[in-house]
């Protein structure tokens, strides 16, 4: 098999014994292993030649079975990793990318950069853990787990270590918590719009009407609106990358068709005739000056007459929007505290509003899946609708708000079972000939439709924008 171990120090002489000191003598170290094809040469002190040996074995079996890892290319630092290797292979839209990067080198690499990649242990990632248990939230937790995978995934792939230590067993990986999205009441929305400027008013009635994200209100479009059809277009949002505005296709890369109710229509006709569409001309998905040609074309800039923008006609900014208007329509309303004053030098007051997450624009679009579930509404539709990838995600996060069954199911299975001469495996409950069953369903204990506004639909916990 292919592999040796060279003594510098000595060379043979005539008696064919190794015991003539070569010019290296006492210098450096005394043992090469080399000769092990793709696999470089290794040296090790004097009295280490066992030590030789077992790399020599352990590295010819590696070889042979493709596996081998030369620790020494995991001595780079998680930081230098990062930064020569993972980060500028990674491409995809550059507003997730501006994310990735963000949590990459805010969670990670000030706890991890300046350990080695082979020093990274199970233990290690423990310890990290703990570190960033109430730093951070449990769902970002999730978000940047996964990150740290992903780059430990890749040295293993580009031979710089082993195995990926977040795979082992005693490592438990952060969850996402389970909290359920919960809708406004009517009195609630209403009051919210109520103390929102007048030109704001209808991104609540896009919100709720037909659930859109905030990005996809504030990209909303004249010609999106098909008043004969009774249906909103939804081509595209508006987001902020790299600190400038750009429409980009909304969330999932897809557009979708919105139904739109008769309430919606004349409420988007009334903000028309009192704030007439504006054109807006933003970069596409990605406002860097494009490198090639093909940038040049996908980049190229669009014109589209928003229905909602700023006084001076410009585009809005979802983040100040959030700040200057929600909030304070928010803490009006008496949803969230009234702010704290901070006093700025010499310019008088700053409002300082809390964080609330769990008041975002997103539960504008809860109470929209809300009020279809609640009235029986097909959670494919609705689905479709939201802009999910499929019905399963729907059901996860809104599935609280469908009603209970109301027995339908159980009758009809009480009729599939049934015998031929009339007898049946029927439950107590179910009805017991043709006639009683003709007269509709039986009701169970506890049916009553849930209204949308009733106690059940107050405010609580909100999901983050990215899960739903």
């Amino acid at each position: 098999m292919a592999g040796y171990i060279e003594d510098r120090w000595y060379k043979k002489g005539p008696d064919g014994k190794r015991n003539i000191p070569t010019e290296r003598h006492g210098k450096g170290k005394r043992y090469k292993v080399a000769g092990i094809p793709g696999v470089r040469a290794r040296s090790f002190p004097d009295k280490q030649k066992g030590a030789a040996e077992a790399w020599l074995a352990k590295a010819q079996a590696d070889s042979h079975r493709g596996e081998f890892v030369d620790p020494r290319d995991g001595n780079i630092l998680l930081r230098d990793y990062v930064d020569q290797h993972w980060w500028p292979s990674r491409t995809g839209d550059p507003r997730t990318l501006e994310t990735v990067s963000r949590r990459v080198r805010n969670q990670i690499v000030p706890f991890l950069g300046a350990v080695p990649l082979r020093q990274i242990k199970p233990e290690t990632l423990r310890v990290w853990l703990k570190d960033l248990d109430g730093l951070i939230a449990p769902g970002t937790a999730v978000v940047v787990w996964g990150y740290l995978k992903n780059i430990l995934d890749c040295a293993v792939d580009d031979e710089r270590i082993p195995k990926n230590p977040c795979k082992a067993r005693t490592v438990k990986a952060p969850t996402r918590p389970d909290v359920k999205a919960r809708a406004w009441s009517r009195e609630r929305v209403a009051a919210v719009r109520q103390e929102l400027p007048g030109l704001y008013r209808i991104l609540v009635d896009i919100g709720v009407g037909a659930g859109l994200r905030h990005g996809e209100a504030l990209g909303l479009a004249d010609d999106d609106v098909d008043v004969t059809a009774g249906v909103i277009h939804v081509r595209r949002q508006i987001r902020m990358v790299e600190g400038k505005l750009v429409f980009s296709l909304p969330k999932g890369n897809k557009t979708r068709v919105v139904p739109m109710p008769l309430h919606l229509a004349a409420r988007i006709a009334e903000h028309k005739a009192a704030y007439p569409p504006r054109e807006v001309t933003l970069p596409w998905t990605d406002p860097r000056p494009p490198m090639t040609k093909l940038e040049e074309r996908e980049r190229a800039p669009q014109t589209h007459r928003l229905l909602v923008t700023n006084t001076q006609g410009a585009p809005v900014r979802a983040n100040m929007w959030n700040h200057n208007h929600w909030k304070r329509a928010l803490a009006a309303a008496g949803v969230i505290p009234p702010p704290a004053k901070k006093k700025r030098n010499g310019k008088g007051y700053e409002l300082l509003y809390g964080p609330a997450p769990e008041h975002g624009f997103h539960c504008l679009r809860h109470t929209f899946a809300s009020v279809l579930l609640d009235s029986r509404e097909n959670p494919v539709a609705v689905s479709k609708w939201l802009g999910h990838a499929d019905a399963a995600i729907t059901l996860k996060v809104y599935g609280h708000f469908m009603p209970e069954a109301d027995g339908r199911g159980r009758q009809a299975m009480d009729a599939w079972l049934s015998t031929d001469d009339g007898s049946s495996t029927r439950s107590p409950g179910a009805p017991q000939d043709s006639e009683t069953a003709a007269a509709g369903p039986v009701p169970l204990p506890g049916d009553e439709a849930r209204l949308p506004d009733s106690e059940e639909f107050k405010m609580g916990p909100d999901l983050q924008e990215g899960a739903a």
